[in-house]
């Protein structure tokens, strides 16, 4: 499954209207914010169709998966938007976690938790905000509003020290700038380490460098360290291969037609994360040439000068100097 949708799912009170682009959509927020209702309203819908009072509008099916049998039923959807609230048992198991990889559909998971074992994007955290857009006596509205985002993680900033996710080849490019700067840079080994690391520096602006395809599951530790240490900031691109692709390093219409909208060329069962999908174009488009991308080690030539300047141009909120 691939591409965005829209949903709508109301009834005589309540009207949600939203759009999903990814694989994986995480919904928070405190009780009473309409999480529940909003499955509940799917599941009723499935049972009882027209005859329950709900319309669900969307190009794809929507449905929950509340039954017992769930690791029946989930390997025989497809094409499908989940729907799945937190009080489902098995949200948090490597189970579902591996069966959701292998399928086909995407899934909106409500939830306070943090689901570490599935690699969600900073982008698709959303809460639910009731609007009076639509309001009147009988029907509230409810939109999908951004809990985070990586435009807004980020304000300009001159780093004392830079903490980089992992330790492949994105690591070695920003090890290399800060090295020539002369400001300490290390690899956190990890996304799950990274609150560990920054609690290992006194540095007053420290800069985390991670990928915001995958990081969701951290931000709420980063976040609320972020905010008894207002030095430190968050750069989420979608990856380091995402940045490379931006730079126009790599000419053709094709790449920035794919840059501008990857949710229609990014196949769910192929692709679970969006880095994936990017690392996978990225080699691809610069194999033979003297750009050839591995990730696990940084080819040199993207520390040349031209390569390296047009790199951190795409990251220009960043002062290095």
């Amino acid at each position: 499954m691939k591409g965005s949708y829209h949903v709508m799912v109301q009834n005589n009170r309540l009207r949600y209207e939203f759009d999903i682009r990814r694989n994986i959509t995480i919904i928070q927020g405190d009780s009473a914010t309409g999480k529940t209702t909003l499955v509940q309203m799917i599941a009723l819908y499935a049972r009882l169709g027209e005859s329950s009072g709900i319309d669900i509008q969307c190009e794809k099916k929507c449905r929950t998966l509340d039954s017992p049998d769930w690791e029946l039923v989930l390997p025989a959807l497809h094409d499908t938007i989940v729907f799945l609230d937190e009080d489902h048992f098995f949200l948090k198991s490597d189970r579902f976690a591996r069966l959701a990889q292998e399928s086909d559909n995407y899934f909106v998971i409500m939830t306070r938790e943090n689901l570490s074992n599935l690699p969600y994007s900073v982008e698709e955290i959303y809460g639910i905000h009731a609007s009076g857009k639509y309001h009147d006596m009988r029907r509230v509205y409810n939109e999908f509003y951004h809990i985070y985002s990586s435009d807004t993680l980020l304000s300009k900033v001159k780093p004392d020290a830079v903490i980089v996710e992992d330790s492949n080849s994105g690591y070695d490019f920003f090890h290399d700038i800060c090295t020539k700067k002369r400001i300490p840079c290390q690899s956190a080994g990890g996304k799950s380490n990274l609150r560990h690391a920054l609690q290992k520096t006194d540095d007053k602006q420290v800069l985390v460098i991670a990928d915001g395809a995958s990081i969701g599951p951290e931000m709420n530790e980063l976040t609320q360290f972020m905010k008894t240490h207002p030095g430190t900031k968050c750069y989420l691109p979608e990856s380091f291969e995402w940045i490379i692709l931006k730079s126009g390093l790599i000419d053709g219409s094709a790449v920035q037609e794919l840059l501008a909208r990857p949710q229609d060329y990014i196949e769910s069962r192929e692709y679970f994360n969006w880095e994936r999908f990017f690392t996978h174009i990225l080699t691809h488009y610069t194999k033979d040439t003297y750009l050839h991308y591995n990730r696990h080690k940084l080819n040199s030539a993207y520390l040349h000068d031209r390569a390296r300047d047009a790199i951190l141009a795409v990251m220009n909120l960043i002062d290095f100097e």
